[in-house]
């Protein structure tokens, strides 16, 4: 089995590129299973909820959820296809503060499933923050200033993550991502 994981911030093309991912095994008859997280459990739809709330309580509240909704996807989907991608899996603890952040960055990598095929998608914070700004719905983060600051801490957290630029045509993008699954496949 592949877990694939496709991470980044609000706006980097995670769905896009999810998809794209998932097409590219479907192709070859492999089966495929996209946990899209906030997903649609009761976890995610708290989460969700929260998010689209403001303050301390509220970015609490997404947090603790949106774990629940990743290990809940985790009990029910890992190890259920040849492929089973997750947009938007530990890359959520960005969105915490500094120290929090890297804490649980280092005790989710430690404990929870990784890969060789785990991508953090990357753009400018202005290109990000164009589109989320077409969104009806805003989360609490969708904003400059806070897709800045949450960019600028997961680049220095990441570690051992394919870093994909999105922020180029999308072609050039599908190219990067097809020529890492490539080479990945190659070794597996």
């Amino acid at each position: 089995m592949r877990f694939i994981v496709v991470d980044g911030l609000d706006g980097s093309g995670k769905d896009t590129h999810a998809r794209f991912v998932a097409e590219r095994y479907l192709s070859r008859g492999e089966t495929v299973i996209i946990r899209n997280h906030p997903s649609d459990s009761f976890f995610g739809k708290k989460a969700k909820q929260s998010l689209l709330g403001r303050g301390k309580l509220n970015h609490l509240k997404a947090s603790i959820f949106y774990f629940l909704d990743v290990m809940n996807s985790l009990i029910k989907f890992y190890k259920k296809a040849d492929n089973v991608i997750f947009v938007r899996y530990i890359g959520g603890v960005f969105y915490l503060p500094s120290p929090l952040a890297k804490f649980f960055y280092k005790f989710f990598s430690a404990i929870l499933p990784t890969s060789n095929y785990m991508f953090f998608l990357d753009a400018e914070p202005e290109v990000l923050a164009k589109r989320v700004g077409i969104r009806e719905e805003k989360e609490m983060f969708e904003n400059l200033e806070d897709l800045k600051k949450v960019r600028d801490k997961a680049l220095r957290i990441l570690k051992g993550w394919h870093v994909v630029r999105t922020d180029r045509e999308i072609e050039e993008t599908r190219a990067e991502i097809e020529s890492i699954l490539n080479e990945l496949d190659s070794k597996n």
